[in-house]
């Protein structure tokens, strides 16, 4: 049921057996100077794993399970991925790229792109014989794993910091996961550690600093965004793809993924990346060509909440360098109505910090870095429920007394 793997530096490429303790620290030989995560290395030809007809194709990410650590009849799924890529005209017309895509990973079973990630840990953990599974999470990781969990009849231990969004945190408790808030963030981290060492969870996030990204299997998950979009571009690659960004898990396995199908020659050429991040650690990096992401000062509180972090890691780091691409910070200014804009253009409501690289792509077009003949496909990683009660805090409230009122309103 399981692929042969072993784990690599994303930096220095030393070998982990598949027995090395996963413990949120990367890589021991780069933790002092430039702490790096881990990346699966698989062991044999993957053509000798089989590829699956269209016929036995499950209707989910797994029908690239031939790509993943395990086969299709050991997943736990939801039937998670095969969300929709759609042009986004209208949109890309405001904003100077006519060649729009919009990636709506809102159309996942708990609407993010964390079910991609989650399929593949809880499946990992299953495997592994945990009975229960732990996150850090102000929100979607937590929601996605506590819903793979129920599902695998695993327990699940979400650690979250007060005042993260009500709907995602009701989302996670009607999981049956349990939510346990913290007033110091960075109580969540020794909380998870001491769950791990002393009652052996199975911790699918990043629990020790410097953060290095969330659990190599996991972001196996990932990939498959590069390899949907291939397949709904029938083949072709855009010239970008931009995705918010916080510790770039999602951003590694999209940049792994589009490197399978370069190795494998079933593209020519990889796309470049854009980084649509918060308060710039990336960019400060990639300007200063350093290994260690630096931890910089939070300027201003951000409602991007999920990709809020100060510090970036490298394995981001890495994705950005390899792929010619950039990271682009984005404040609040305009960004609930780009929100607005894309959801009266487009018809797709996103979470706050799914607006994030869309705002991203219209500064880099301004910028000149992204030219107007370039098709750019932007993932947007959750829909707009998840966070309603800060893109939208006070509810409309006013009402009317006669039909006529109501039709002079709006100009009828």
């Amino acid at each position: 049921m399981t692929r042969r793997f072993a784990y690599a530096c994303y930096r220095c490429d030393s070998e982990l057996p598949v027995g090395h303790p996963i413990d949120s620290r990367g890589c021991p030989r780069c933790l002092d100077e430039a702490p790096s995560n881990l990346r699966l290395v698989y062991r044999g030809d993957i053509a000798e794993e089989g590829k699956l007809t269209k016929k036995e194709q499950p209707p989910s990410l797994w029908r690239y399970a031939n790509r993943l650590p395990f086969r299709e009849d050991a997943a736990v799924s939801l039937g998670e991925g095969l969300t929709p890529l759609r042009p986004a005209a209208r949109l890309g017309a405001e904003i100077g790229v006519p060649a729009l895509f919009i990636k709506n990973e809102g159309h996942n079973p708990t609407w993010s792109h964390k079910d991609r990630f989650s399929t593949v840990a809880i499946t990992a953990a299953q495997q592994a014989g945990a009975s229960t599974v732990a996150t850090s999470s102000t929100g979607n990781a937590g929601a996605s794993l506590a819903a793979y969990a129920a599902r695998a009849g695993l327990s699940c231990v979400v650690a979250t910091a007060a005042g993260s969004a009500g709907p995602m945190l009701t989302q996670i408790e009607k999981y049956g996961a349990q939510v346990i808030p913290f007033e110091n963030k960075s109580d969540r981290w020794a909380f998870l550690a001491e769950g791990v060492e002393r009652f052996g969870w199975f911790a699918t996030s990043p629990y020790r600093h410097p953060v290095v990204g969330s659990h190599p299997i996991g972001i196996e998950g990932y990939k498959t965004l590069a390899f949907e979009i291939v397949e709904q571009m029938g083949g072709a690659v855009p010239d970008w793809c931009a995705l918010p960004v916080c510790y770039g898990d999602a951003l590694a396995g999209l940049w792994l993924g589009f490197k399978e199908l370069l190795r494998d020659g079933e593209i020519a050429r990889m796309p470049r990346l854009l980084a649509a991040e918060v308060h710039g650690s990336l960019a400060l990096a990639l300007d200063q060509g350093i290994d260690r992401v630096p931890d910089v000062t939070a300027r201003f509180n951000t409602l991007a909440v999920s990709i809020g972090a100060t510090r970036s890691t490298f394995q981001a780091l890495k994705a950005l360098r390899e792929t010619r691409g950039i990271a682009v910070p984005v404040s609040n200014d305009g960004l609930i109505a780009l929100q607005e804009k894309t959801a009266g253009m487009e018809g797709i409501f996103l979470e706050l910090s799914s607006v994030v690289p869309i705002a991203a792509i219209l500064a880099a077009r301004q910028q000149g870095v992204i030219g107007s003949h370039e098709a750019v496909v932007a993932v947007v990683t959750a829909s707009g429920l998840k966070d309603v009660d800060k893109s939208n805090p006070a509810a409309i409230s006013r009402s009317f007394s006669t039909v006529d009122a109501a039709l002079e309103v709006i100009g009828a």
